[in-house]
């Protein structure tokens, strides 16, 4: 190992940990603390860290280390997905932000990079949990602190704090009896000590920890596939490519993520590369003169060059040969805005998954959905693309998944809109929501209305027990039915029909008021079983309460209850 490290042992490090991720994914999905078939903190980590893999790839050997870890944190930050994945960025803009202007990283660096990822994940979360992801970090935080304060190099220090992090890891069950329970220790600190593990494989030995068997032949599929429909809609939606380069204005607050996030408003294939002096940018767009006023709050601009693609196009299909980017290819694209409508003052974006579902949110007025729910998270970036479309200066957006609020909460700084996350925690908190949003209202005061109205749903959910476990208490069976309430597990069964009849009874009694049930089927369940529980549920409320039946379509879970 080398006295230092250096921006290419990073580059390589943040590559190694990717795939070692990866290779452990579905082991970390597996360490769920519910038996129920939606783990997904492992596909959320290795998503979030293939989107910083993909950045880090195309960094050059001599980038220093400052500069490698702004932009893999940036690229962690928007492309993380559920709260394991936004802790995730957040340990890692930590880090960024303390190795600012550092060319190599010794031992004291890294210490002081780890305190500042540390404390940067801590202050994001407003109740910290010990016994989580925070736990690993902090202990291998306070490890490396140790060992160089005393003087240790970077190898002593970097071996702190790995191993750290593994005894803490092997503790978390000690601290969070749901844990010693469920067997298992915490899936997102199981998550950071593979990080570490695939870190520890480049600055120790030199060595990338390959990707999985298939994922780079899969990949290479999905990039193709992509490409090709890329070229297709630059035809169609864009005519400019622009290039140039920015030197920074020193006394400039604005932000090159939010210069970034502008660009993928209007037009796509946006490349934004930055560092303390320059910001080199290109993008395809119809709105090259807008760009370059954009661009112009961030300092002066140098080697501008705007080419009408269309043009050359039409020269190619006539044989001639068209310029190609400086490397050869043109970047990939990582966001395709559809045509604005006209301008509003309001807009929503929902988070969904289900066609039912989705509909239904259309119907109510959310101008965006985005495809996503328990066991896909999507990303901030997918977030952000969804607010950028919508031609409003404020946007409520409604996670409807307690693990997607932190995803959708780090929108905010990268966009110039106004946005409002409510902290929905399901589909029916969401829809709810959404039919109390009052467009006359201050932005304020529709969030308070929205989050009160939410606030009074009750949630039911049925599905099957993905392993043996115990819960509350009492063994469960690998498929038996569970039935939840407000996110708790309350009811197993042998019958999914009887089981969601029993979760709507217990939360029709714990409110008094409840006058409205909606049953959402889907997760392989039909409208015929739907109709059993709405049946049972008359028979035993007679007219007391006004019941539906919805093809909600959703995944996962045979029925989606709501009672208001």
């Amino acid at each position: 190992m080398n006295d230092l490290i250096t921006g290419k042992m990073l580059r390589d490090a943040i590559i190694s940990a990717s795939n070692n991720v990866s290779a452990h994914r579905r082991e970390i999905d597996a360490l769920n603390v519910f038996p129920v078939p939606d783990g997904d903190t492992g596909t959320n980590m290795s998503m979030t860290l293939g989107a910083a893999a993909r950045e880090a790839s195309v960094l050059p050997d001599d980038v220093n280390v400052a500069d490698a870890s702004e932009r893999i944190a940036s690229a962690l930050l928007r492309g993380a997905r559920g709260n394991s994945g936004v802790i995730l960025s957040l340990i890692f803009r930590g880090i960024s932000r303390a190795i600012k202007g550092v060319g190599a990283a010794g031992a004291k660096d890294i210490s002081r990079a780890l305190a500042s990822g540390k404390d940067s994940a801590y202050k994001a979360v407003m109740k910290p949990t010990e016994g989580t992801i925070l736990t690993v970090v902090r202990v291998a935080s306070e490890e490396a602190e140790k060992v160089a304060s005393d003087g240790g190099d970077v190898r002593a220090t970097c071996a702190a704090a790995f191993n750290g992090a593994k005894r803490a890891l092997a503790q978390t069950p000690d601290i969070l009896p749901v844990l010693k329970s469920a067997g298992v220790v915490d899936a997102g600190g199981q998550g950071l000590v593979y990080v570490f593990e695939g870190m520890r494989s480049v600055f120790f030995h030199n060595t990338i920890i390959g990707a999985p068997d298939g994922a780079a032949e899969a990949a290479g599929h999905e990039a193709a596939a992509f490409g090709s429909v890329r070229i297709a809609a630059e035809e169609i939606r864009f005519t400019y490519c622009t290039e140039f380069i920015i030197n920074r204005d020193r006394s400039s607050a604005e932000s090159p993520i939010k210069l970034r996030a502008y660009l993928e408003s209007v037009g796509d294939s946006a490349v934004v590369v930055d560092d303390d002096s320059i910001i080199k940018v290109h993008v395809h767009s119809n709105e090259p003169g807008n760009i370059i006023q954009k661009a112009l709050l961030y300092g002066d601009l140098v080697s501008i060059k705007i080419e009408n693609m269309k043009e050359q196009h039409e020269n190619a299909m006539w044989g001639a040969v068209s310029e190609q980017s400086e490397n050869g290819d043109l970047p990939a694209a990582e966001a395709i805005a559809e045509p604005l409508g006209e301008k509003k003052r309001y807009g929503m974006v929902a988070v969904a998954s289900g066609e039912g579902f989705e509909e239904m949110f259309r119907e109510i007025g959310v101008d965006k959905v985005v495809s996503g729910g328990q066991t896909m998270n999507p990303s901030t970036e997918d977030i952000l693309r969804a607010v950028q479309m919508i031609p409003a200066d404020h946007i409520f957006i409604l996670p409807n998944n307690k693990n997607i609020i932190m995803a959708a909460e780090q929108v905010a700084p990268l966009t110039e809109k106004g946005i409002s996350v409510l902290h929905t925690k399901s589909l029916p908190q969401g829809i709810t929501a959404a039919l109390n949003f009052d467009e006359t209202a201050e932005p304020g005061e529709n969030h308070l209305a929205m989050m009160k109205a939410a606030e009074k749903v009750g949630t039911g959910l049925v599905t099957f027990a993905a392993r043996d476990s115990v819960v509350n208490g009492q063994k469960v069976k690998k498929g038996e039915m569970l039935g939840m309430e407000n996110g708790k597990i309350t009811v197993t069964g042998a019958d999914m029909v009887n089981t969601a009849f029993k979760v709507a009874r217990h939360l029709c009694k714990k409110d008094s008021a409840a006058s409205l049930v909606t049953i959402f089927y889907g997760g392989g369940a039909d409208e015929k079983s739907a109709d059993e529980v709405a049946a049972m549920l008359r028979a035993k409320h007679g007219s007391d309460l006004d019941i539906s039946v919805v093809d909600g379509g959703q995944p996962v879970y045979f029925f989606v209850i709501s009672v208001e």
